[in-house]
């Protein structure tokens, strides 16, 4: 496995400081040879973050900055790594006008990029469903299951990939099984095998990759990928690319558990 194509930076305003150039050595030292950095972009203009320190995506004020000295990494290591400037993308139900708005300004200078589903609205508000395990069970007594919560993501997965974000829409789908999470938090045995099939259906039709995440595995109430192993071979079946994503939020993490993920993958 050469690419790690989904890596968060110190612009993450709920990761490390951890530097470009620590993620960019460590993947030099294990033979990685092309990297995404794809930072958390800026939540839609109008969106209220619902996390108490309202820290899910960078900070508009700083999208160029984080450009410019990716664009000038670029060019220090361009004889060593292909390192592409990327963005995790947050498809949010409401707000896709705005966020082709975003994608139309900024995509002219992104080279790869994730769409990822983090936040679920029910009724008139959102809920962030991977904040913590108390926030998802809460949420799965507010609209009535574990089940509803799992029917509810996966619908707005399957709306991300149906949605019309403009020329530069994400061409990746991120950890679309996320709602897995906290799996041995909850404790109930959720059969979501025909939603997850349809997905990959769904992202063989529109022609966009999958993340092969490999984050899950270090999550205390996960402890499997996303999307899950036994799933690769219908992926592979649909001919729907993969791209290894460590989602690394601190340097240490940078490409975990890609020895698992490789024979999947290749």
């Amino acid at each position: 496995m050469k690419r790690d194509a989904h890596i968060h930076t110190p612009y993450c305003p709920h990761g490390t400081n951890d530097s470009f150039e620590d993620y960019i050595e460590k993947a030099l030292k294990s033979g990685f040879t092309d990297i995404t950095f794809t930072e958390h972009a800026p939540l839609p203009e109008g969106f209220v973050d619902p996390t108490p320190d309202k820290d899910s995506g960078m900070e508009q004020k700083y999208v160029l900055p984080y450009i410019e000295e990716l664009q000038k990494l670029q060019l220090k290591y361009k004889e060593q790594i292909r390192i592409r400037i990327g963005f995790e993308v947050d498809f949010i139900s409401g707000f896709e006008k705005q966020t082709t708005a975003w994608l139309n300004t900024y995509g002219p200078f992104i080279d790869d990029a994730i769409l990822s589903v983090h936040f679920l609205k029910h009724d008139d508000t959102y809920v962030c469903i991977d904040f913590s395990d108390d926030v998802f069970l809460d949420f799965a007594e507010q609209i009535g299951s574990v089940e509803a919560v799992y029917r509810l993501y996966f619908d707005t997965v399957k709306a991300s990939i149906k949605a019309d974000l403009g020329i530069y829409k994400p061409k990746r789908i991120g950890h679309p099984t996320l709602v897995h999470k906290f799996q041995l938090a909850h404790g109930k045995q959720i059969d979501d095998e025909s939603s997850i099939i349809e997905v990959l259906h769904l992202l063989s039709e529109n022609n966009l990759e999958i993340d092969a995440n490999s984050a899950g595995f270090a999550k205390t109430f996960c402890k499997q990928p996303y999307p899950p192993l036994p799933f690769f071979k219908l992926i592979k079946q649909l001919n729907i690319p993969i791209v290894f994503g460590s989602d690394a939020h601190q340097v240490k993490d940078l490409h975990q558990f890609a020895e698992k993920m490789q024979p999947y993958i290749d």
